[in-house]
């Protein structure tokens, strides 16, 4: 099993309370911090541990901390961002919910690193327990002297607030949230200026996922270079996977980045197969928004070597045959899944999540639904094929935020690796109507089983 860096305590009884989070040794990078470093060399620390953004894009966060503004007399901003909306991940939340104190530790650290004395944890409406949750955690920490005025007789101060969205998926893109948490309509920015420069309230300001700054916590008490010997190459340290679908143990696992992606399918630790008997036939590595891979090219790259649950790995072979790791959000399809209605599924959401600002988006991402729908009621034409490659290469990098190229994405993956099963729902519509369909080819052949 592999090391456990953020989930060790997990199923420790009353870990989510500060005094047992504080007798495992909790809040011990906060006073190692504030007492024994300065901003700069807690910054250099995150440098050193290699940690990349564990949101998606896979930014190393220290370069993304060292881009921040530093004009005398503005304030600062650190905002963390739990909106986690990627269909298909929910390992922010699970670590909200069990370990809040994780968070809180590493806020007050990053704070102190980036001189914000106030600062913001953002989540969707709809997570009211995880609200409740953190601002239960945040009053326990105040009231022990962890926050607030002169933190720990450092002279520190910070204040830390917990902001509900409105429920919106384009609020987990930085400049949105950021539109969001001032009341605006959640609507993303042009860039530049990138929110380094000018942020919240026209301020110097970091956004950061959930699990990269409880990340920080580690890095501070190990030390950085200890975090980079983790991993492998430049994915260091380890993730937090939200492993769903048709799988025998579906959950949050916590695993060292450079794991093969067969032992994290099949191994007796992880998820340990696929569910009912069945065979894998694709898998979605990394949340809704990265490429489809059929089963063959996720358990090996092009080049017949085993894939690494890793940036590099996954992404070995380009969008032609790689993916991405993205969120984490790891979905496994068995070989009963039908890929066309999958992706109609996914197409309905970035539809429906479009906020209309970019003609692309808010054109595209509905006529690729509509087409979709066709095809997977039996009304389809093997024209309507081709027209969804071609609607979605115009959508792709022609949008102001990323939210156009994960629509597209999808959609161009599945019809680049399933393609005959999209020609089936033409050619056999009526078959198509009436019950699932896989094509054996696309399944792992012999359901291996990590020894």
């Amino acid at each position: 099993m592999a090391r456990k860096l953020l989930l060790e305590h997990i199923n420790v009884p009353g870990i989510n309370t500060f005094d047992v989070y504080r007798s495992k040794g909790g809040y011990a990078a906060v006073e190692k911090a504030l007492k024994t470093l300065t901003p700069e060399e807690i910054v250099e620390e995150v440098k050193k541990s290699g940690l990349r953004g564990r949101g998606g894009a896979g930014f190393p966060t220290g370069m993304k901390w060292s881009f921040l503004a530093k004009p005398e007399g503005v304030a600062r901003y650190l905002v963390c961002n739990g909106d986690e909306s990627e269909p298909g991940t929910f390992k922010d939340r699970f670590l909200m919910t069990y370990i809040p104190h994780l968070l809180i530790e590493g806020m007050i650290v990053s704070s102190f690193a980036l001189g914000a004395n106030t600062s913001y944890i953002y989540l969707r409406g709809e997570m009211m327990p995880q609200i409740r949750i953190l601002e239960k955690a945040i009053a326990e920490a105040k009231a022990k002297g962890f926050l607030g005025k002169n933190i720990l007789g450092t002279g520190y101060d910070l204040e830390l607030y917990v902001q509900p969205g409105g429920g919106a998926y384009i609020c987990g893109e930085e400049t949105a949230l950021l539109e969001s948490l001032e009341g605006k309509r959640g609507n993303p920015r042009i860039k530049p200026p990138f929110p380094a420069i000018a942020g919240l309230y026209g301020c110097p300001t970091v956004v950061n996922n959930v699990e990269s700054i409880a990340a920080v916590v580690p890095i501070i008490n190990d030390g950085g270079e200890e975090y980079a010997k983790i991993g492998i190459g430049r994915s260091t340290g380890t993730k937090l996977i939200s492993a769903g679908g048709n799988l025998k143990r579906p959950g949050v696992y916590e695993i060292e980045l450079g794991l093969s992606a067969e032992e994290f399918v099949y191994g007796d630790d992880y998820c340990q197969g696929i569910a009912n008997g069945k065979r894998l036939k694709a898998v979605v590595a990394g949340g809704s928004s990265v490429p489809i891979l059929p089963a063959n090219l996720f358990l090996k790259t092009i080049n017949n070597e085993a894939r690494l649950m890793s940036y590099e790995s996954l992404s070995d072979g380009g969008f032609a045959t790689g993916t991405m790791l993205g969120s984490g959000g790891f979905i496994a399809y068995d070989e009963d899944q039908c890929i066309v209605r999958n992706t109609w599924n996914f197409a309905r959401f970035y539809h429906h999540e479009s906020c209309g600002q970019c003609s692309p988006c808010r054109e595209g991402t509905g006529w690729m639904e509509k087409v979709l729908h066709r095809l997977e009621y039996g009304h389809g034409k093997m024209s309507d094929i081709d027209l969804l490659v071609d609607v979605s290469k115009k959508i792709e990098g022609n949008t102001i935020c990323p939210l156009g190229d994960a629509a597209a994405w999808p959609v161009a993956s599945a019809i680049r690796h399933f393609r005959d099963e999209f020609e089936w729902h033409v050619t056999s519509a009526y078959e198509a109507t009436t019950r699932n369909y896989g094509l054996a080819h696309y399944a792992d052949p012999l359901n291996a089983v990590v020894a």
